[in-house]
């Protein structure tokens, strides 16, 4: 995706480019970029998976929201209110409200207020 130079790539610099990508309209560049992250072997933040939400969401792929969402967990990367109200509007977006009203549950049970969210909580029914 990236050419080769000498300024070395991190997270934050993929994470600024993803997040130009997905305001710019083009989320599938985004996600694409968030998959070069892992590829790269570098860490994927709460910033990295919260702008890959926001991309699903821009692009209608609420199934592919959870599937990150889930990953989230997983990896143990503190879930925020972003995190949830990105996933929620994904839900939305592609009207899976079920997912949706699941997210909401799961985010009030968790009391998130930016303080993130223990991965047991979180199984969102794909």
């Amino acid at each position: 995706v990236m050419e080769q130079s000498d300024v070395e790539l991190d997270t934050i610099s993929f994470n600024a480019t993803m997040s130009a990508c997905e305001k710019g309209g083009e989320w599938r560049k985004a996600l694409q970029l968030f998959v070069e992250i892992s590829k790269r072997r570098l860490e994927l933040d709460t910033i990295s998976f919260n702008t890959g939400l926001s991309a699903c969401h821009k692009g209608g792929q609420w199934d592919r929201a959870l599937k990150l969402l889930n990953a989230m967990a997983q990896g143990k990367v503190q879930l925020d209110a972003i995190t949830f109200s990105t996933a929620i509007s994904a839900c939305e977006k592609g009207t899976a409200w079920e997912s949706a009203l699941h997210l909401l549950g799961a985010m009030a049970q968790s009391k998130v207020e930016g303080n993130g969210l223990p991965s047991t909580l979180l199984s969102v029914p794909l």
